[in-house]
């Protein structure tokens, strides 16, 4: 029995280092697309279709803070929350607001990100035009 559980123990913390090890190796450097390189210029290319106004910026912010949920990861001020492994993004980063596109940030929203905690929201959570106006929404974060 002891032998079992010593062999169990010593599986389990051979998972957690493995597990742990590939999510901080994976996406080293920040700026690094999320997107599948074969789609990444179709990706790039797709165009926000919603203007961003007044409203449809505060329809993003409503989803943001409420059933998006995006609030809880990304935080109040689109900082994002400290944790271990592979925080979650700053929506403040002025070169990460520069370098991503709206289409690539419907990919994360519509896949996830894998390597991070990041989920899939829209088609589960939110709606594509939600996620749309969520976008103008973290674009609003560039400025702070």
């Amino acid at each position: 029995m002891v032998r079992y559980k010593a062999v169990l123990s010593l599986g389990f913390l051979i998972v957690l280092t493995f597990s742990s090890t590939s999510t901080k190796a994976f996406h080293n450097d920040i700026y690094y697309p999320r997107v599948p390189e074969d789609l990444l210029e179709i990706i790039q290319d797709m165009d926000n279709p919603f203007p961003p106004t007044r409203k449809n910026i505060k329809e993003g912010s409503n989803v943001y803070f409420g059933k998006g949920l995006c609030v809880k990861c990304h935080g109040v001020k689109g900082k994002g929350i400290e944790v271990s492994g592979h925080s979650p993004r700053n929506f403040t980063d002025p070169k990460w607001q520069n370098i991503r596109t709206d289409g690539e940030m419907m990919w994360v929203l519509k896949n996830g990100s894998p390597g991070t905690s990041m989920p899939i929201r829209v088609g589960k959570v939110i709606s594509e035009e939600e996620g749309w106006k969520v976008i103008l929404f973290i674009r609003s974060f560039a400025g702070v």
